[in-house]
């Protein structure tokens, strides 16, 4: 039997320590980044709204974010994780729609986090926290509601920017009881954060590796040395291109042509043998060609 995404979820964070898991905000980064040999994959939500044209303040919904979810799961075999915010709404139905919602869009993992309804990025400064025990309840909403028991709910906490270490690290044990799968610590500035994590919560550990951020940029090893499960890599290929797109605009409007640009250009071949593009094209010659011959005699 096929396991399901939530199930490849769990193997791969089995198969790697700690398990890589990259951003993808669409399709075609979801296929780049499982030929580049990654196991399993992340949607952001700072992604999906920065896609959107928008800044990451709770401004998207859950549809924004399961469609997204649903492109991605359809077009490669790796579980995905995803940003469900604080559950997309003020009540438990909410929380309850969006586990339900995104494992049925194939997504493998989801994880809640522990802010205010309007949150912020968990980089940012003037976070605000819901209580411990609402927390659980969001948990305990997302848990009840999943369809597939191996549906991972991963609880985010950001408690280490307002709390001392000892609550933080006190709330990843509330929740962890509450029937949160594994813990994500949001803003860890030393690797003792995440070893006090490990000491006293033994739910898999998530650290957020995002650049530009509140964390210093640990290797994959040093992590593992701190008891770290998993390594999230959010947005590096998205800030990647976006750097890329404005020095192609910038120069074209400049110089009045692309030419300059071309040498850093995935070619229209290495697009096509991605996409599997001429073996679809013979498929449709295979099959509708003779008519189309017919048709026009």
């Amino acid at each position: 039997m096929t396991a399901s995404p939530g199930q490849k979820f769990r193997q791969a964070l089995s198969a790697e320590t700690p398990l890589m898991i990259p951003g993808a905000v669409n399709a075609m980064c979801a296929m780049l980044a499982q030929r580049a040999g990654f196991r399993a994959l992340y949607l952001s939500g700072g992604g999906v709204a920065a896609c959107m044209g928008m800044p990451d303040l709770a401004a998207t919904d859950l549809r924004d974010v399961s469609c997204d979810a649903a492109r991605i799961a359809a077009a490669v075999d790796l579980p995905l994780l995803v940003d469900a915010d604080t559950g997309f709404g003020p009540s438990w139905l909410n929380i309850a729609r969006a586990a339900r919602e995104l494992c049925r869009a194939g997504a493998a993992a989801m994880h809640l986090e522990d802010q205010q309804a309007v949150k912020r990025c968990g980089h940012r400064p003037n976070k605000n926290l819901v209580s411990a025990a609402e927390m659980c309840d969001r948990i305990r909403a997302a848990a009840d509601a999943r369809p597939d028991p191996d549906f991972v709910i991963m609880a985010r906490t950001d408690a280490l920017a307002n709390e001392p270490r000892e609550r933080a690290v006190e709330r990843a044990v509330q929740y962890a009881a509450a029937g949160a799968d594994m813990i994500f610590a949001e803003a860890a500035k030393t690797l003792d954060d995440y070893r006090a994590f490990k000491r006293e919560c033994p739910a898999p550990l998530l650290a957020n590796i995002t650049e530009f951020g509140q964390t210093p940029m640990w290797t994959a090893q040093e992590l593992a040395g701190a008891g770290v499960d998993m390594m999230l890599l959010p947005l590096s290929a998205f800030r990647a291109m976006n750097r890329a797109a404005e020095k192609v605009y910038l120069e074209a409007r400049r110089s009045g042509t692309q030419k300059a640009s071309v040498g850093e250009m995935q070619t229209r071949d290495e697009l096509y043998e991605l996409l599997g593009y001429r073996a679809v094209e013979e498929k449709m010659d295979a099959l509708f060609g003779r008519a189309r011959e017919g048709e026009s005699s």
